[in-house]
């Protein structure tokens, strides 16, 4: 049986809105760039081998 698609909840619609929020505000943040916002840590390179970072 499956379940049928129903409105969103309260707490739904605001864990949406606040993902949103973060994004927007990321993105405001990083105007004008030409790289698209990161949401991930990237690897470290060569030069960061001797730091130790935490994730």
């Amino acid at each position: 049986m499956t379940r049928r698609h129903s409105e969103p909840t309260p707490e739904e619609i605001k864990e949406k809105q606040d993902l949103e929020d973060a994004l927007e505000e990321g993105l405001e943040e990083t105007f004008p760039g030409s790289d698209p916002v990161n949401v991930t840590q990237p690897p470290p390179s060569r030069a960061d081998g001797h730091v130790k970072r935490s994730g």
